[in-house]
């Protein structure tokens, strides 16, 4: 279907340019307790050399956590977050031209990560765990990606209940856009993500995934993030997060052909090449559409 074209603002006069291509987005887990790779990238060194390597895989962002956020996870004290994205950060710099993003709902280890030069706030909670990092996005002009969820962690699956999920999604996307715009933010610095998987049962977010064109007409750039999370054992039965690729790669192509300007992915060289053949499909269609 038609993808809307952004222009997203980022600190130092540079702009993302979202629309004409999917970008990929690289997953950079620097944790210990992460779902699909925890405590791969324990050693700060090994997590930048990894970085480096993805986008040499053609990666168009890094997106670095320092906190898992699977269900059932417990939160992270700011000393200790930083302890473990603080090197990466500075280990990448002046070593790559790509955006970094910064996965952290926490306005301290935001506020330190701009500072370390990245560019974008990946915020799991939409503003929710900690409106003081809609203040530090306000005053540092970075971009900032609102995710739907409800709850934290712990319990979201409880608040997995809907009566329609898009519809009951996208306004509640929308509340927190309002909620940031209030706050300071422009609406040019937002994008938007549905959250596959959180505060979701399977069955909410394949209609979620289903129904992305809800999101279309938003007026922000849309991030995808299925990769290889549980909700794709729904179809294709028991694997491990590894074994989940494929399935992850149909979720992507429909992902893209549903609008999404970004997805967010582990098999950063596998999605580039689905990504790739996905827009060639989309331009093929627009113009036997048009």
């Amino acid at each position: 279907m038609p993808r809307r074209n952004f222009d997203l603002p980022l600190p130092g006069g540079h702009i993302l340019r979202l629309g004409e291509r999917t970008l990929v987005m690289a997953i950079i887990n620097v944790t210990p307790d992460s779902f699909s790779d925890g405590g791969l990238r324990g050693n700060p060194a090994v997590a930048v050399a990894d970085a480096l390597r993805l986008v040499d895989e053609g990666a168009d962002l890094l997106d670095i956590g320092g906190e898992s956020t699977r269900p059932g996870a417990e939160p992270l004290d700011v000393e200790e977050e930083w302890r473990r994205v603080g090197p990466v950060l500075k280990g990448l710099q002046g070593r790559t031209t790509v955006p970094i993003s910064i996965d952290t709902y926490k306005a301290e280890i935001a506020r330190r990560a701009i500072d370390t030069g990245a560019t974008i706030v990946n915020d799991i909670s939409a503003f929710g765990y900690d409106p003081a990092l809609a203040g530090v996005v306000a005053d540092t002009g970075v971009g900032a990606i609102l995710m739907h969820n409800r709850g934290r962690s712990a319990a979201m699956y409880a608040r997995a209940q809907y009566a329609d999920v898009v519809t009951e999604v996208r306004a509640e996307l929308e509340d927190r856009v309002k909620v940031a715009v209030a706050a300071g933010v422009a609406r040019s610095q937002l994008l938007v993500d549905p959250g596959f998987g959180f505060a979701k049962q399977p069955e909410h977010t394949m209609a979620m995934l289903a129904g992305l064109p809800a999101l279309a007409d938003f007026g922000c750039p849309i991030v995808s993030g299925p990769s290889r999370k549980s909700f794709l054992k729904s179809a294709i039965g028991e694997r491990p997060p590894e074994g989940r690729v494929w399935g992850t790669a149909a979720a992507v192509a429909v992902s893209i052909w549903l609008g999404a300007h970004i997805v967010r992915v582990h098999d950063v060289a596998a999605m580039v090449d689905v990504a790739r053949v996905t827009d060639a499909l989309v331009r093929s269609g627009e113009r036997l559409n048009p």
